[in-house]
Formats: C-alpha cells, sequence, structure tokens
C-alpha cells in the first residue's frame, strides 16, 4: 500500500512508539506509518484504512496496538467477528478493560444483543473510566432496543451522567442516544427537548441532532444541487418547447 511522503511515522501517539520499539527500527518505522494511515482514513475512507490495518498486522501481529487498530478498521468496515477477535487478542496482550464497550458492541453487530447485556453486568465494566462506563451504558442501552425493549432501553441511559449540566466529550452522544430512545418510544415532546440539549452539548458536529430537531420542528431540507439542476433543466426545457413550435411552423408551411 503507497504510503504519501510527508506520512513519517512520528505521528502516532508516544505509547504506540514505545510498543513498536520492542521490533526492529526499519520494521517499526514501517508499520508506523501504516498505523498513522490507519488514523487519518478510517473515518473518511474505512475500507482504505482497513487495507492499511492488514499490512500493518501481516508485519507485526504481536503489537497489542497494532492488533487494536486492526481491530477498528474491521469495526468500522461492519467485520464485527473479525474486529472482536482482534479486540480480544489485543486484550489478553495488555489485561486492559479499555476496550470491553466496543466488544460488547461487536456483540450486538453479530446479532447477540443478550451477550452485550450480558458483559454490560460483568466486573470488567468497574474497571472502566467514566468515558468507557458511559460509553458501556450506551452499548447496553442499544441492545435493549434491539431486542424491542424501548423503556428498557430509556431507563439504561437515565444517568448522573445525562443529568449533569457539564458538558464532558460523552454527553452530546449520551443525550442524542437518549432523545432517539424518547422518541422511538412515541415521547415526542421530550425527544425534542433532549435533541435540543444534545444540539447545546454538540460542539464539534459529532451527531445530526440539529437535523434531527429541525424535523421535529416540521423543518424541510432542499439540497441545493437538486436546486440548481432544476434551474438549470428549466431553460433547456423551455428552448426544446421553443424547437417544436417552430418545426410545427416549418411543416404548416411545407404544407402550404
Amino acid at each position: 500500500m503507497p504510503i504519501p511522503d510527508d506520512v513519517t511515522g512520528e505521528e502516532i501517539d508516544k505509547d504506540v512508539r514505545q510498543e513498536l520499539q520492542s521490533l526492529p527500527k526499519g520494521l517499526a518505522e514501517d508499520v508506523a506509518k501504516n498505523l498513522v494511515m490507519v488514523a487519518k482514513l478510517i473515518d473518511e475512507d474505512p475500507e482504505q484504512a482497513y487495507e492499511y490495518a492488514r499490512v500493518a498486522l501481516r508485519l507485526a501481529s504481536r503489537v497489542a496496538a497494532v492488533r487494536e487498530a486492526a481491530g477498528f478498521a474491521a469495526y468500522a468496515n461492519q467485520k464485527y467477528s473479525e474486529a472482536l477477535a482482534e479486540f480480544r487478542a489485543a486484550r489478553r496482550m495488555t489485561g486492559s478493560a479499555e476496550l470491553w464497550p466496543v466488544m460488547a458492541d461487536c456483540e450486538r453487530g453479530l446479532g447477540r444483543p443478550e451477550k452485550a447485556l450480558d458483559m454490560a453486568g460483568e466486573s470488567e465494566v468497574n474497571k472502566l473510566d467514566k468515558a468507557g462506563q458511559v460509553e458501556m451504558r450506551l452499548v447496553a442501552a442499544g441492545a435493549r432496543r434491539d431486542l424491542g425493549q424501548l423503556d428498557a432501553a430509556i431507563v439504561t441511559l437515565q444517568s448522573p451522567e445525562l443529568a449533569s449540566n457539564s458538558v464532558q466529550p460523552w454527553t452530546a452522544r449520551l443525550r442524542y442516544a437518549y432523545a432517539d430512545a424518547l422518541l422511538a418510544a412515541g415521547r415526542e415532546a421530550e425527544a425534542r427537548e433532549w435533541f435540543g440539549k444534545a444540539v447545546e452539548a454538540d460542539k464539534d458536529g459529532s451527531t445530526d441532532a440539529s437535523d434531527r430537531l429541525a424535523e421535529l420542528d416540521g423543518v424541510e431540507f432542499v439540497d441545493a444541487f437538486d436546486e440548481e439542476s432544476d434551474a438549470d433543466a428549466a431553460p433547456a426545457a423551455e428552448a426544446d418547447s421553443g424547437d417544436d413550435e417552430d418545426d410545427d411552423e416549418a411543416e404548416g408551411s411545407d404544407k402550404g
């Protein structure tokens, strides 16, 4: 896989760089560059990110950071079985519970929401930091919705983190999930309130809460490109109409 000249491998996290020190220098540089490409592309081009992750995996499958990156690249491509295997491997290498929520979400992706709920109740959750615990709550609520348990999903999301007025990195997503669950349960007025709260917390546009709120308010979005296309087509249609009239006049003249 080609690596742009401006990618040096130095862009990776310091902790990952330390992990790669167990490799020969040249190999470590190659792996680092591929990991940088995974990070750069995973949101905008997950398929390409996956290919770079596979290269890194072939080069250094015994490095936990590589297994984790391969897991996230597979996860971004909805390859949940593969992602789960990579996350499990990374967890065995590090002993960390950090990947527990995304592993549970892989179980959801594989059609096993009950397993995700079992994981939400295990002791590993207590080892997570606050962000990880919120993520686990989001996964558990999603599993409840998978099972058609809308009221239980709403209750799962009700927490001190949801009630807090302080804005944390997870606040917008938590409020959004709560609003979406309320809407699915037919509680539109409450859903509108919480979509509004999600918009207030969503400073970097990580959700489409503003669009959802506008839809509830009856605002219709028109694609500007479609409007331009219609505007361009109108004169052409008029011109065609004029040509038809000219042809009719010409035919009348010939008959005369």
